[in-house]
């Protein structure tokens, strides 16, 4: 069966002057197999220079000036052009303002920004003239997510540059400028990746599964499975499906109640379940994770159902006595 094609991620870039960064990202998005695409450039300058570069790509743009109302108001005038757009990820490329913190939390774990430091080093701003200063043998430049924190989200990707015995601030950034160009668009193809990456996903389904009592992972068939109880007398309670056996989907495969709620899932949610073609006569489904939107409580939650139908009777009383604490 042939992998279905995943769509591209759609990203509104903000900026505020020049978009050199911006740039880089929208030129690195028309190359071949590129996974996300430029829905907009915004800008809190309508004189911003990006904004006529991105008009002559032929790239949406939108601009609203910041002067003379709330920060508040401005978030919303700029997240409403990027909703109107269609973007599923905001990308600030030098974007020079403060956001509030209602809409960064809207937005927490799919908007990025680039800071000109090897985090977490010399947050905030003169970060140049900072790593000179301190001595440092290299400066550089960080992708990281956007939190309420300032520069503190996970840092996703960086890119070190060697300062020079004779470097001012000024040559040092000129430098690591180019690395940022280099950097933002592998990182943020990167990110917007993750949803469709085996490994990521697997790592996540890791370190929920032996995050529950008792639980050890044991290849089964040729797939990662994970399993509660002695090493030798454990059962599985969950397996990892990389498109395996012709499903199409990478799939975590948990236990239902039986037949009857298996096919009940995959003819109701055909987005996120189906019936696996080796473990589903036993009332095994599987759980779609290559797909947008997917919700991690929720697939802690099957897991953690998967792991309480074959668990010893002394496991589940254990975690019910601390769920209640």
């Amino acid at each position: 069966m042939a992998d279905t094609p995943r769509p591209r991620a759609k990203v509104a870039i903000f900026i505020s002057g020049a978009g050199t960064n911006m740039a880089a990202l929208l030129y690195a998005s028309r190359l071949p197999g590129a996974p996300y695409e430029v829905v907009l450039v915004a800008s809190n300058d309508p004189a911003a220079e990006g904004l006529a570069l991105a008009r002559l790509e032929g790239t949406r743009t939108f601009a609203h000036s910041h002067k003379g109302i709330s920060r508040q108001a401005q978030d919303e005038a700029m997240e409403a052009a990027a909703l109107e757009a269609g973007a599923d990820h905001i990308v600030l490329a030098g974007y020079m303002r403060i956001l509030s913190e209602e809409f960064v939390q809207r937005w927490q774990g799919r908007m990025l920004n680039i800071h000109p430091s090897l985090l977490p080093k010399y947050k905030g701003l003169d970060t140049y003239a900072r790593a000179i200063e301190a001595g440092d043998s290299h400066a550089g430049a960080s992708v990281h997510l956007v939190t309420n924190e300032l520069d503190s989200g996970e840092v996703l990707a960086q890119a070190r540059v060697a300062i020079a015995p004779e470097d001012s601030p000024e040559s040092l950034a000129a430098r690591v400028r180019i690395a940022e160009h280099q950097l933002f668009p592998r990182a943020l193809a990167d990110y917007v990746s993750r949803g469709s990456d085996p490994e990521h996903l697997l790592a996540r389904v890791r370190a929920l599964a032996l995050a529950l009592p008792e639980t050890h992972e044991r290849e089964s068939h040729g797939a990662p499975g994970f399993r509660v109880g002695p090493d030798k007398s454990g059962r599985f309670f969950a397996h990892f499906n990389d498109r395996h056996h012709g499903s199409g989907h990478v799939a975590l495969l948990v236990k239902t109640s039986g037949m009857d709620e298996l096919l009940n899932l995959v003819e109701t949610q055909p987005q996120a379940y189906f019936k696996p073609a080796y473990y589903g006569a036993s009332g095994w489904v599987g759980l779609i994770l290559d797909r947008p939107g997917l919700d991690w409580a929720h697939v802690g939650g099957w897991l953690e159902r998967s792991w309480r139908s074959v668990a010893p009777a002394r496991l589940t009383r254990l975690h019910d006595a601390a769920d209640m604490f």
